[in-house]
């Protein structure tokens, strides 16, 4: 799950909360009032009745009785049972549907003078009434139609509420963590467009106060010195090549001399023909390795031009075969061109002939007949070359690593080579903003497709 999302539902879960531990709350507190109340109504009632059937002469209980059906009241099913000391029942304001009661009922009444509970939806209270010749109790009940409507009304006022204010805490959960977390979307696309050739780009430090203003001053610094890491790597990796190439040189030169004088000596003449064998490995290496920190230090001053990538390919087989007269090379048209631009690209002619050098060279020596074949093929936006070979192909564990400099797949051990080559040609072709990708099955060959835009 994303930080956005996760903040958005950390956000909603914990309003949600509060919403619903406010709405319990209010629900709370207001059905306690509306009890409360109505049992100081049913009170009141109480006192009331037990007042006029003892203090008020001329009222005896068949008038009592009548003004109590004729008295307008807002308590739906109201009742009252009077009885005296003997626990007899001496008044009931209706004739059907009393109030069940039991001695231990009464009892408990004269013992705790005032008692509340609810019996079948109706809130019923029970009181000790002393203020006439004898102890009365009284029980009173009634249905709280009118309080228990507006409760109802609440749970449903705060059932709404609740769902509407989740709801609103969705959307403004998702924007607020939008928001927040813009600063480190942006910082994560331009972390995106850093590569090794452009350490030094900087992230925009913003107003630099902020938690998110000091990350990007922080990978700014760490890029600094990557930045300089990579820097004394290749200046040490050019000079020391460059070192290299002099003394070199000169022991080709002696070693080419040296053989003059022992041709007839033939154990001498195989250690120099060795050492001249050595001396070319290490002169090779020592170029292409000169090469590649060459190509990285002039990245940014590299002349770019519109070239054909069928004249670059021609001019690479032609090249490869004046070397290696032996090798065969074919070159076709995978799809025919719409437009004859869609060939054209911009790129630097040395460094990306050397790439379809390279791949031809490979498919050459990799495989028995000497053979290479290249197909061209263009889309909307890309040009595609693709260099085939029927030779010994590459496994698959070995598949992930051959764009690794001096890595040499397990196969190949037996055949010339440095481990380099691909490695430069991954560099250059990422260099001209393209990919160079790799399909192979041991034992039967590999496909290299280099794809880069066209104008």
């Amino acid at each position: 799950m994303k930080i956005k999302d996760r903040i958005a539902l950390q956000f909603t879960l914990l309003v949600a909360a509060l919403l619903l531990m406010f709405s319990v709350a209010v629900y709370m507190v207001s059905s306690t009032f509306r009890q409360e109340e109505f049992f100081d109504r049913l009170r009141s009632k109480a006192h009331t009745t037990c007042r006029l059937l003892v203090k008020v002469k001329g009222i005896d209980k068949d008038l009592l009785k009548a003004i109590d059906e004729n008295t307008l009241t807002e308590m739906l099913d109201e009742k009252v049972l009077i009885f005296n000391s003997n626990n007899e029942l001496i008044y009931s304001s209706v004739d059907d549907k009393l109030i069940t009661y039991h001695p231990e009922l009464i009892e408990e009444i004269r013992h705790k003078k005032n008692i509340e509970f609810i019996q079948d939806d109706s809130e019923v209270i029970g009181l000790l009434y002393t203020e006439g010749t004898e102890p009365l109790v009284v029980l009173a009940s009634a249905y709280d139609k009118f309080g228990r409507s507006k409760q109802n009304n609440l749970i449903q006022t705060l059932a709404w509420g609740l769902f509407v204010g989740i709801g609103l805490t969705v959307v403004l959960g998702i924007s607020f963590a939008g928001n927040s977390l813009k600063p480190i979307a942006h910082i994560n696309n331009q972390v995106s467009l850093i590569t090794a050739q452009n350490l030094s780009q900087k992230l925009d430090e913003g107003n630099r106060k902020d938690e998110i203003a000091q990350l990007a001053i922080n990978f700014n610094t760490v890029l600094y010195r990557l930045n300089q890491a990579f820097e004394q790597q290749k200046s040490f990796v050019s000079h020391a090549s460059h070192e290299l190439r002099t003394p070199l040189a000169a022991l080709k030169s002696e070693i080419q001399l040296g053989q003059r004088f022992v041709k007839n000596d033939p154990n001498l003449e195989e250690v120099f023909t060795n050492l001249f064998s050595d001396t070319e490995r290490l002169i090779s290496i020592t170029n292409n390795l000169l090469f590649l920190a060459r190509s990285l230090e002039n990245i940014q001053g590299m002349q770019h031009t519109q070239v054909r990538v069928e004249d670059l390919v021609f001019l690479a087989k032609e090249e490869l075969l004046t070397s290696f007269p032996h090798y065969t090379i074919s070159i076709d048209y995978l799809t025919i061109p719409n437009d004859e631009r869609e060939t054209v690209i911009e790129a630097n002619e040395e460094l990306l002939k050397r790439v379809f050098l390279n791949l031809i060279d490979n498919a050459c020596k990799y495989s028995e007949a000497h053979e290479a074949k290249i197909l061209i093929s263009t889309d909307d936006t890309y040009c595609y070359v693709t260099v085939k070979d029927q030779g010994v192909g590459i496994s698959s564990d070995d598949l992930p690593f051959i764009f690794n400099p001096f890595f040499r797949s397990s196969n190949t051990s037996d055949l010339p080579g440095f481990g380099i080559g691909l490695s430069i040609c991954q560099r250059i072709v990422e260099l001209h903003r393209g990919t160079l990708s790799v399909s192979s099955q041991l034992g039967q060959g590999s496909e290299f497709t280099v794809k880069i835009d066209h104008i």
